[in-house]
Formats: structure tokens, C-alpha cells, sequence
């Protein structure tokens, strides 16, 4: 079984900068891909940013410049640097990997329980 566990959500100004941490563990073999998602009130999910265990990076055009994803793989560990917020990035951010499991070597997507970034004066 996998688990992730998120933190870094928080209150913050409209021009401050907050960092997500998503840390996995459990009977992981490898990570091939993780991700972040948010979802603000109201509005369907949406890809944030994602990173490949080859450190290919993806962003959406709504944060480009602004977030930086990272990944740490000794540590099977993802970031999200996010700078220069606004309030429109305001919503709950879910993690979520995509896992190769031991010792079973099957593919696994999981989801974290989501933290809540809120920018506002």
C-alpha cells in the first residue's frame, strides 16, 4: 500500500509565495510521475503541474513563471514553490503519483487528501 502525505497549505497575501510538500512511502518500487492538481470551489479539478521521475516538467499556462515543481527521489518527495500568488490560485491542492509498487511491480495512481492554499487580504 501507498500513502501520500501533503502540508505547506496555508493563508496567504496576494503576492506571497507558499511551498507544498507531498512525501510518499509504503511498498514503493519506483515513482514514475507526480503531479499536483487543485481544485477551487465550484470548479472542476485541474492540472497545476506535473514531473517525470526524468525530471521532465509540465505547467499550466495559469501558473507558468510563477510555481516551480521539484522532485527529491531518494526521498520520494514532490514540491510546489509557488510564488507571486493570487487570489484566483485559491483552492484545495491535491498530490498524486503514479508508483511502480513492490514487490509486485504494479502500476499505481494515488491521490493525496488535499491542502487548502487560500491568498487573500
Amino acid at each position: 500500500q501507498v500513502q501520500l502525505a501533503e502540508s505547506g497549505g496555508g493563508l496567504v497575501q496576494p503576492g506571497g509565495s507558499l511551498r507544498l510538500s507531498c512525501a510518499a512511502s509504503g511498498s514503493i518500487f519506483k515513482i514514475q510521475a507526480m503531479a499536483w492538481y487543485r481544485q477551487a470551489i465550484g470548479k472542476q479539478r485541474e492540472v497545476v503541474a506535473k514531473i517525470t521521475s526524468r525530471g521532465s516538467t509540465i505547467y499550466a499556462d495559469s501558473v507558468k513563471g510563477r510555481f516551480t515543481i521539484s522532485g527529491d527521489n531518494a526521498k520520494n518527495t514532490v514540491y510546489l514553490q509557488m510564488n507571486s500568488l493570487k487570489p484566483e490560485d485559491t483552492a484545495a491542492y491535491y498530490c498524486t503519483i503514479v508508483a511502480i509498487t513492490a514487490p509486485d511491480y504494479r502500476y499505481l495512481e494515488v491521490w493525496g487528501q488535499g491542502t487548502l492554499v487560500t491568498v487573500s487580504s
